[in-house]
């Protein structure tokens, strides 16, 4: 079953054409990464689909119902989890989610279990001092338990790990794989390998179009070749290499970013024994050199202008 189907969608915002005819499903239980450039129209969509922003053309459904501008009935399916959230910061975590559960209704034992539990969940169950005092990454893990609060069927995440440091992030991505056993996560992104860490299915927005959607694992089979990675110490000596005519024989396409080359080729083990084969004869020494299998980033840039 699709928690989520999007069909059609369009929305300009006077001359400018932000969405156009963009169509796709997410599957329940499933992590989706929907991706694409600052500004390629995801913020824009997520809106939509919260019945915050009017569209111009297309339809919406959750859960079989479909999606109204300004009737949020819809929205009970749904926990948001915007890029920034905020909070009241003179709570505890304990009563935000306290208030945010009375706000919804909800029987003052729920809120107090499934406070609990959430809390527990997102790693905040023993702090007692005040939300203005969090961190980046506690706020972010804060919205992650208000999201979930009301059991939602489908947990949106608009860039929840952008402005994360390294330890902030992964602490963000490992919620997000433990929340997939209770709903499904439509997550919204320009980070690719938080995409490449957790996510089940793609899909890349260009132009306001879908320009590609499939498993991690089937992009990287159809869409991406095999890598093979060289870098030297100097600029000088990466033009050599560049320079010897036998690259120009091979089925390859080359990114340069001095000193250091990407090679892609249909056949990795062919390319990189031509690499071993130039730097023996030319004597050139790197300092680093490696074959890697395709990334999202490889085919991210294939797609996207």
């Amino acid at each position: 079953m699709d928690i989520l189907t999007i069909a059609g969608l369009g929305k300009s915002f006077g001359s400018q054409r932000v969405l156009a005819d963009l169509s796709f499903s997410v599957p329940e239980g499933s992590i989706y990464g929907f991706i694409g450039k600052n500004g390629s129209g995801k913020t824009t969509t997520m809106k939509i689909v919260l019945g915050l922003l009017q569209s111009d053309a297309g339809e919406i459904s959750i859960c079989g119902e479909k999606v109204r501008y300004g009737d949020t009935r819809t929205n009970r399916f749904i926990g948001y989890l915007p890029d920034v959230p905020e909070f009241y910061g003179f709570m505890t975590a304990k009563e935000y989610l306290r208030l945010c559960g009375e706000i919804t209704g909800m029987p003052s034992a729920l809120i107090k279990t499934k406070s609990e539990e959430l809390l527990e969940l997102v790693g905040l169950a023993d702090v007692k001092k005040r939300i203005g005092t969090f961190s980046r990454g506690m706020k972010q893990r804060l919205g992650i338990a208000q999201a979930l609060l009301n059991e939602p069927r489908l947990l949106i995440c608009d860039e929840p790990t952008s402005a994360l440091d390294p330890i902030g992030r992964r602490e963000i991505l490992d919620i997000l794989l433990k929340v997939k056993e209770r709903t499904t996560v439509l997550f919204s992104t320009h980070v690719l390998t938080d995409v490449e860490a957790i996510c089940d299915r793609v899909g890349i927005l260009d132009g306001g179009k879908l320009v590609l959607t499939g498993s991690v694992s089937e992009l990287k089979t159809t869409h991406a070749r095999h890598s093979c990675s060289v870098t030297f110490r100097t600029q000088a000596d990466a033009a050599v290499f560049r320079a010897d005519p036998r690259l120009s024989m091979m089925k390859t396409s080359m990114r340069v970013n001095d000193p250091s080359l990407t090679i892609q080729a249909e056949d990795p083990e062919q390319a990189m024994a031509l690499i071993i084969r130039i730097l023996g004869d030319t004597g050139l020494v790197p300092l680093h050199l490696e074959t890697a299998e395709p990334k999202l980033e490889d085919i991210f840039l294939e797609v996207v202008r």
